[in-house]
């Protein structure tokens, strides 16, 4: 597993973000402050304070999290 921050300040990022992982096969978690989400779950997504950074634990490994990782790197801050 890894983590990195993202920012989803905008619904579009919101939108763009959801449509590229939930292609991927692997599981993605939100985590700001107690409050950990499905990151494929857009409704999850807006439940959150989307002002500040949020951390992204993505469970994937080796070649895999390296084409996670370009697919999402728009996002990360």
């Amino acid at each position: 597993m890894k983590t990195v921050q993202i920012s989803l300040n905008s619904i579009d990022k919101v939108k763009a973000f959801v449509n590229e992982i939930g292609k991927l096969d692997h599981d993605f978690d939100l985590v700001s402050g107690r409050y950990v989400i499905d990151a494929k779950s857009i409704m999850g997504i807006f439940s959150l304070d989307l002002s500040k950074p949020i951390d992204l634990n993505i469970h994937a490994d080796g070649s895999d999290l390296e084409e996670v990782m370009e697919k999402i790197k728009d996002y990360i801050i």
